[in-house]
């Protein structure tokens, strides 16, 4: 242990009052009592009350005891306390302190110290508790009774249980492509309004399949009702087959009033791709995963074991990879991942991978992923901060081009990440292992990390995970406080699911990431004339060149040699929601970007409807956070109807305080936020946006479907303001663009980026072409 072990028995107790099981993000009220133990607590002595740094409960405050989050502390024995909260107080993972001192008097055994959270006696409604959930929230108290500031963890901690609320949502999966008569299963959770897969679902609902025009599709196997019951936190339904090629969602509907309560994400069912001159286009599937998350043991929420079944059960991941901080991973929990590892892999059915966060200081290299491909492996830490256990640091890598070193050789695969720490890939990389770049996670958006990589010649393929705190591995929702994106998932494409399969898939870059959403994206290329495939990529192997393939068709990720002055580019892309934009990209050009609605749906002589959008961040550390709380008022208009886009701080103001003025708070760390406006006119009066970074003063009529930006320096810090149209059918896009090759020094590096109207976005991975 980090703290002092001295006598933990003599230091006191502590218990906390109501016990018992409470519903996550709701308002409550406790009282923990601290009884002195054999050394009482010395003047100027203190104790600390910790919580993890996971947890999103509500800031205490100490000023106004008829707000929320008010917390008293009093002695019985009349003792002056001194009180304050900091948030980083104590060791990681249990940051966040409470921070009680003896500043005048002293206790004897036996005396107390009462912490009332959420102090209900001057109209305080309560603490916020976390937003989710947790079966042993501990309100964890360390003593400093002999006044040397060297603290001892007492031998009982008060908890008591967070779980979850009723369903608000309903969420529905399915894969996003399977072959003719192939089986496939429906997946479906209710979710409470935090985004937790709630327990207290009591519904009878009728399944239905349609095609894209709506029209219902007979699908073998689906029941038509389903009953959702209490102490079910999700339902499946396996077998069912679909025999005719083309593109279906699936619906859940209220029996009652036949009303549609959830929709699917798109499935498409094809064949298999046809033989091409130069030789077949891989028969791929595509394979939902993420990644990159954490536990309890390292600075997550709820146990490894917990964060495998969350993926396998509740977010119906295909595959998940537990991502720790090493340098607080003892040999016995790495020894415990590797069997959990093994025990969850289960070849066609789930995968997991070994691995953990290199997790060196930025100077020395930043953040990394590494994934091995078998158990047993050792593991090369950053550091020895948090472990104690006399583990040998013989084996550690203090720097990314030492953790590269060391992996040499292994059968490993290794993707640069963002969270408190940046990966710095200019200053270390290596092309054999460093496959791929995480462009989002719930720290934020990250596109500037993938301009690190085209910008220096790097062949990398585009992730999103979501290094999720909170135990939802797959389905994390930021919930409160400082993480304000919803956590990502990487589509990876191989032809079967198994660990070497998709290893194969992160080697070769054939994957795409997404804010969260399960889009179908399929982005090719195809030439005029053979061009050659390289399967393992030539830089990785300059003394021993690799034989290319001769094709005249590319996928995502490839690495091609082509003497072509241009190429064929077509994009496929299907979503739950409409599509906004498509941006077509070679390296750090932006080609087109391409709206699928026309012009004129946009004028304002036809659409009432306007996008306000705020995105970027500070800059690349751990204070990238943007603050963007401001306000919208129109003169000589009014607002019909507001909604905003990416609220997931549902803690946050979003108010619409009169028809002409709408109010907000809001962050961002890289991605993007904002809300649609429908107008009482479509061209009249001005749109005045106010918040410490943007003023601006918008007439409505010169609202067109081009982006108005107003700069506010950062990373990609702006405002931007565009006309969407009032009805956006565009839920499926077939897009084919001829794209110039330019050639010369460089790799052209094609990918889209893909903007849907529900605040998610795609990326693929580039497809590489030299000369």
């Amino acid at each position: 242990m980090p703290h002092s072990t001295h006598l933990p028995e003599a230091m006191g107790t502590a218990t906390i009052t109501p016990e018992g099981r409470f519903e996550a993000g709701s308002h409550q009220s406790f009282t923990l009592t601290y009884t002195a133990g054999r050394f009482g607590i010395d003047d100027t002595g203190s104790l600390k009350v910790v919580h993890r740094f996971a947890s999103d409960m509500g800031k205490p405050q100490f000023d106004d005891p008829a707000a929320a989050n008010y917390v008293s502390v009093e002695a019985s024995n009349g003792a002056v306390l001194h009180v304050e909260f900091d948030p980083k107080r104590n060791i990681r993972p249990w940051d966040k302190t409470l921070y009680v001192k003896v500043v005048r008097g002293y206790l004897s055994e036996g005396d107390q110290i009462v912490v009332r959270f959420g102090d209900p006696r001057g109209g305080c409604p309560g603490m916020r508790l976390q937003t989710f959930c947790e079966d042993t929230f501990e309100f964890r108290v360390l003593v400093d009774a002999i006044a040397t500031y060297d603290y001892v963890e007492l031998p009982v901690q008060p908890e008591v249980a967070i779980v979850p609320g009723p369903p608000v949502a309903w969420r529905l999966v399915v894969p996003t492509e399977r072959r003719p008569g192939g089986e496939f299963r429906l997946s479906m959770r209710g979710d409470d309004r935090w985004g937790n897969p709630s327990d207290r679902c009591e519904a009878e609902f009728g399944l239905r399949c349609v095609d894209a025009d709506g029209t219902e599709v007979p699908v073998e196997g689906l029941p038509d009702r389903v009953t959702v019951a209490p102490g079910d936190f999700a339902t499946v339904v396996e077998g069912l087959r679909l025999d005719e090629p083309g593109l279906v969602r699936f619906q859940l509907v209220d029996v009652a009033d036949g009303s549609v309560a959830a929709t699917s994400n798109p499935l498409r069912i094809v064949g298999p791709p046809p033989v091409e001159a130069g030789g077949p286009i891989a028969d791929l599937l595509p394979w939902w995963a993420d990644l990159h998350g954490q536990s309890e043991e390292t600075i997550g929420t709820n146990s490894a074991r917990d964060f495998h079944l969350f993926a396998r059960d509740r977010a119906f991941l295909d595959a998940v990879a537990h991502q720790g901080n090493d340098f607080q991973i003892t040999d016995a929990f790495w020894a415990h991942l590797n069997e959990l590892t093994a025990e969850f892999t289960e070849d066609h059915r789930f995968v997991t991978f070994p691995g953990y966060e290199w997790s060196g200081n930025t100077c020395l290299g930043g953040d990394r992923n590494v994934l091995h491909l078998v158990e047993g492996q050792p593991i090369h830490r950053s550091s020895h901060a948090l472990v104690n256990d006399g583990s040998d640091p013989a084996d550690d890598a203090n720097s990314a081009a030492e953790m590269f070193d060391r992996l040499a050789g292994a059968d490993c695969v290794v993707f640069a990440h963002i969270g408190g720490r940046y990966a710095d890939i200019v200053a270390a990389h290596d092309e054999r292992l460093e496959t791929g770049v995480e462009v989002h996670s719930a720290w934020g958006t990250f596109e500037w990390l993938v301009e690190d990589a085209l910008r220096q010649g790097y062949r990398v393929g585009i992730l999103a995970n979501s290094d999720g705190h909170k135990g939802r591995p797959g389905a994390s929702h930021p919930g409160a406080t400082r993480f304000g994106s919803f956590g990502g998932l990487t589509c990876l494409l191989a032809p079967e699911l198994t660990r070497a399969s998709l290893a194969d898939a992160l080697r070769r870059r054939h994957h795409y990431g997404t804010t969260g959403c399960r889009a179908v994206l399929d982005v090719r290329a195809t030439f005029a004339s053979n061009a050659e495939r390289f399967d393992v990529d030539p830089l990785t192997r300059p003394d021993d060149p690799p034989i290319g393939i001769p094709t005249r068709t590319a996928m995502m990720g490839d690495v091609l040699r082509s003497a072509d002055g241009d190429l064929l580019l077509t994009v496929d892309v299907a979503a739950s929601s409409p599509i906004e934009r498509i941006d077509v990209r070679n390296g750090l050009e932006t080609l087109e970007t391409f709206r699928p609605y026309a012009e004129e749906a946009t004028s304002a002589a036809s659409s009432r409807r306007i996008r306000v959008v705020w995105e970027g961040s500070e800059y690349r550390g751990r204070g990238r956070e943007t603050v963007w709380d401001g306000s919208a008022t129109l003169d000589g208009n009014a607002f019909a109807a507001v909604e905003p886009i990416n609220r997931y701080n549902l803690d946050k103001a979003f108010e619409l305080e009169a028809p002409e003025r709408l109010r907000w708070e809001a962050l961002t760390t890289g991605g993007h936020a904002g809300f649609d406006a429908v107008l009482d006119d479509p061209a009249a009066g001005t749109l005045r946006i106010r918040t410490d970074l943007v003023t601006a003063d918008v007439p409505v009529a010169d609202v067109g479907s081009e982006d108005l930006a107003f700069e506010a320096g950062g990373l990609g810090r702006r405002i931007t303001v565009f006309r969407l149209p009032e009805e956006n059918p565009h839920r499926e896009v077939h897009l084919e663009r001829r794209i110039p090759l330019v050639g010369g020094d460089r790799d052209d590096a094609v990918y889209v980026r893909v903007v849907f109207e529900d605040g998610h976005v795609a990326w693929s991975s580039p497809i590489y072409v030299f000369r």
